[in-house]
């Protein structure tokens, strides 16, 4: 019972296992969609729930449907627009997006920040490097080049560009740690420079 079909044929039989599956199956995408609109974690679950309860309570017609996913984000719209409604006339409900969508974008600005400041952290790394270090890195994770290519333009073997690699990946990572640049921090703009 993997298929959409036939779950809603189960669950137009009143099946409580199929709808919990089929629940299971869509509640995440639908609620990032949700999420993505009325940008409150509370709000966008307690619409998901809405949205599942709907189906149940109106579950007769459920095999009925074509296409489950443009039916599930569609009916979430229209739930999202109806609170989004509501919200535009209620002062509480105002205040709690307000809220929300701040704390997205103090987020999102907060990320970009540690974004800037690992990019700088890693060119400084890149920097204290030896030139020939420098210049395999650089073509490595700048210029997206494989061993091979850069072995062939610099005339190099590509045992010594793999070493070369190894050795100034060690010495970014030494560079973070000396400058304490430690965990969760540290991978961010390890993975930012995709060492």
């Amino acid at each position: 019972m993997d298929t959409n079909a036939e779950l809603q044929t189960e669950i137009a039989a009143g099946n409580e296992q199929a709808f919990k599956m089929f629940f299971e199956k869509h509640r995440v995408k639908l609620y990032n969609y949700l999420f993505s609109i009325v940008k409150s974690r509370e709000i966008a679950e307690e619409i998901v729930i809405d949205v599942f309860m709907k189906i149940w309570m109106g579950r007769d017609w459920i095999a009925e449907v074509q296409n489950m996913d443009a039916f599930l984000h569609k009916v979430a719209y229209n739930k999202a627009l109806d609170f989004l409604r509501i919200a535009a006339r209620n002062s509480t409900l105002q205040r709690l997006v307000r809220h929300e969508m701040a704390s997205v974008k103090e987020k999102e600005a907060d990320f970009k920040v540690l974004e800037q400041e690992c990019r700088e952290i890693i060119e400084r790394a890149i920097l204290q490097l030896s030139p020939r270090r420098r210049k395999i890195f650089t073509l490595s994770r700048v210029e997206g080049m494989s061993y091979d290519e850069i072995a062939q333009q610099l005339h190099l073997s590509r045992n010594t560009v793999r070493n070369s690699m190894a050795e100034a990946i060690r010495s970014v990572r030494l560079f973070l740690h000396k400058n304490n640049v430690h965990g969760i921090v540290a991978l961010t703009c390890l993975l930012e420079s995709q060492i």
